[in-house]
This record gives structure tokens, C-alpha cells and sequence, in this order.
């Protein structure tokens, strides 16, 4: 098929949730490329929304998933799953979490979360406690809950009247924050970047001031980790720059290197999920499981968590080599990149794309990055070279 075949059947039969997509389909990707089926090559710098933190088939990944197609791709969890159980040991040991339970998405894991927090205080008889604080311009997903529980209105209208006891702040205003706390508070939730609405980190007082105002009036911090986790920001898990640890905190994207997890991971005294709390038929089977402990093999052997951040310093620093008074302000940490415009970011997106590169935008001013972990100063060279040209 060609393009333009495949541009017909979309429209004819696919449900148009995105639009009019930028119009190419990819028929291969090796490393930090992406190729269509007539060979033309496009430097992929969004990594499929945070998802291809390895880039594009990687062998090591590859030949996991090569081998698991041979073994068994799906038992359900009436059984024991060994690459859960080995999955799980993971992200223990490298976390500040106790416990584990997997999902098949961001949006299932932060849903995961929440019913998780509301649980815990219906167990100690405190069911009242239920409302959950976020942020403005938060994004925590698109079900129903999630819906909520995001801090943007343009994607909650739709659906109103919206799932109750969400309660958004701003962030970084702590005065607010601990305003918003009612006696029927069970959570505070947050990303420790808000990625989707423009690489938006919060600050460190705040974090810090929000972990204080759960531990005084004893309730849980969650961290959204979906888009910051695993070796994005240049540690392992956002949280770690802060020294501040979350009750829960959930991750997904990265995680599979493409294939679909996601994972809720909580303290031992608030993971009170028992038998009939909560399930998934899909979430956590062997293969999406060998995924993710095929990526973490790689970030660990590769040293990609410290790679994120010794090259998102010199991308930053590269971005503020330009001579241009076109670049506002550059936002975020590690390989997680917003560039605030003061001309049109979708045109300058649209003459990145012509020359070969996929980027992101959010909303008329920033340029969004998201670039594999194992990028090279060569490949950022690139970019800042395609990107000055076209702000001269």
C-alpha cells in the first residue's frame, strides 16, 4: 500500500480522534531513525511520545521479544507469571516501592493509583476521605477518572458532568496547596514535570512542601511518573533529584520500550489491594513483561540514565549557543526538553519535519523534544544545526 491508500482507509474507517496526522506511515526504524517504505529517513526526537527510550529495535530488546513469541505471550493472572515476578523484584530494588501491581497503560496505572489511595483510607474505616488535589495543567490520562483528575480543561468539557473529588491547584503556589487539603483529602497527585501541557517542572520547595503537608495532615503523595520515569529527566525516576520519596508513584510509557505496561508501584503500608480490589486480564503477561526487563537490562548496561543527563545538558547548552532572539526560554531536565518560542512553534515544527526531523508541539510557542536516551552529541548536532538554519 501506498500512502495514500493507507491516508484513505484512516479516514474511511478509523475512528478520527487525531485529526489530520502529519501525513507519512513508517515502515521500519533502526536506532534514533525512522524510514517509509521508499527509504526516506526522519531523525526521530519525539521517541513515540517518551515511549522508544532505546530508540527504534533495539537487538537486545528485539531478541527478548523474539524469544518470548516462542515460549508463550499470554497465561492470564489466574496463574503465576515468572517475568512478572522477576518484573516486580526490579522495580523494587531500584525504587523507593515495596510492592508492584502492572497495567497495560499510563492511564491505567495512574487509574490504578487512585483507587489505590482511596482504598487504603476506606480500610481504616475513613472512606469520607476520597477527594484527590492536582495541578492545573496537569495530564494524568484519558479515562474517565484520569479525565478528572487532569487539570486541563479543553479535554475534560466533552464530558461533563466529570467523575467527582478532584480538586485542582496551581502549581507551585504551596499557600494553595495546602488550602486545597480538606478533612476528605486522601491524595495529593502530581507530575513531578507536567509534560504535556509544555515540560513545566515544579519546583523542589514545592515538591518538598508537598510531601510535608502529607506526612502533617497523613495522607498519600502519588507521583505521575508515566512520562518522567525510567532515565528520562537523567535518574532513574524523577523523584530522585529531590531526595523526596512519593507513597505511590506509577510509570508506563519507557517502560516497554514500545510494547504496552504500565505499573503502579506503592509503600508497603498503603498497598492494601487484596483478592477482588482490583485485576487486569492483560496487565503484567510474559511478554509485555520480558519487554520491560529486556529495556532495564539495557539502561543498566548502557549506563542510559546517566547518558540522559550528561547529553541533556549539552543539547540545553547547544539550544543557548544559537544566536537568536527567537528561543524564550528552554524548560525541563535530562533528555525531557521544551523550547519556548517567540515565532509560530507549528511552523517551525512543519520546517523541522521537512528536513528530516520529528518533534512535538504544545500549543502556539514550544517545541517539545523527547529523544531516545542513548542519542549521541553527533545526532543533537544535527538538530541544532536543522533548528538554527531555520530560526535565521
Amino acid at each position: 500500500m501506498n500512502l495514500n491508500d493507507v491516508i484513505a482507509l484512516d479516514e474511511k474507517y478509523y475512528m478520527n480522534t487525531f485529526g489530520k496526522r502529519t501525513p507519512i506511515s513508517f515502515a521500519r526504524g533502526d536506532g534514533l531513525y525512522l524510514y517509509t517504505k521508499d527509504g526516506r529517513k526522519y531523525a526521530d526526537f519525539m521517541g513515540g511520545i517518551a515511549v522508544n527510550a532505546l530508540g527504534h529495535s533495539n537487538p537486545v530488546v528485539r531478541r527478548a521479544l523474539h524469544d518470548q513469541i516462542d515460549k508463550v505471550l499470554h497465561t492470564s493472572n489466574l496463574y503465576y507469571v515468572e517475568n512478572q515476578a522477576l518484573l516486580a523484584e526490579k522495580l523494587v530494588k531500584m525504587s523507593c516501592a515495596d510492592k508492584v501491581f502492572f497495567a497495560n497503560s499510563g492511564a491505567e496505572a495512574n487509574e490504578g493509583a487512585l483507587k489505590l489511595a482511596r482504598m487504603y483510607f476506606y480500610k481504616k474505616g475513613q472512606g469520607h476521605k476520597n477527594e484527590v488535589i492536582t495541578a492545573i495543567n496537569s495530564f494524568h490520562g484519558r479515562t474517565l477518572a484520569t479525565l478528572a483528575a487532569t487539570g486541563q480543561e479543553k479535554y475534560q468539557k466533552p464530558y461533563r458532568p466529570l467523575t467527582p473529588s478532584f480538586v485542582h491547584v496551581p502549581p507551585n503556589d504551596i499557600e494553595a496547596l495546602e488550602n486545597a487539603v480538606s478533612e476528605n483529602t486522601c491524595a495529593i497527585m502530581l507530575e513531578v514535570i507536567q509534560g504535556e501541557s509544555g515540560v513545566h517542572p515544579l519546583t523542589h520547595a514545592y515538591l518538598k512542601a508537598a510531601r510535608e503537608i502529607c506526612d502533617k495532615k497523613g495522607i498519600l503523595l502519588i507521583f505521575d511518573e508515566v512520562q518522567t520515569g525510567m532515565g528520562r529527566t537523567g535518574t532513574m525516576f524523577a523523584y530522585e533529584h529531590f531526595c523526596i520519596e512519593p507513597d505511590i508513584f506509577t510509570l508506563a510509557k519507557a517502560l516497554g520500550g514500545g510494547i504496552p505496561i504500565g505499573a503502579i508501584c506503592a509503600k508497603d503500608f498503603c498497598s492494601v489491594f487484596e483478592p477482588g480490589d482490583h485485576g487486569s486480564t492483560f496487565g503484567g503477561n510474559p511478554f509485555a513483561c520480558r519487554a520491560a526487563l529486556a529495556v532495564l537490562e539495557v539502561l543498566e548496561k548502557d549506563e542510559l540514565v546517566e547518558n540522559s543527563k550528561v547529553m541533556g545538558q549539552y543539547f540545553v547548552d547547544k539550544i543557548n549557543d544559537i544566536k537568536t532572539d527567537k528561543i524564550r526560554q528552554i524548560r525541563g531536565r535530562g533528555l525531557m526538553v521544551g523550547i519556548a518560542l517567540g515565532v509560530d512553534a507549528k511552523e517551525v515544527n512543519k520546517r523541522l519535519f521537512e528536513k528530516g526531523f520529528l518533534c512535538g508541539t504544545v500549543g502556539d510557542d514550544t517545541i517539545r523534544l523527547l529523544p531516545p536516551l542513548n542519542i549521541t552529541k553527533d545526532e543533537i548536532n544535527l538538530f541544532i544545526k536543522a533548528l538554527e538554519e531555520i530560526l535565521a
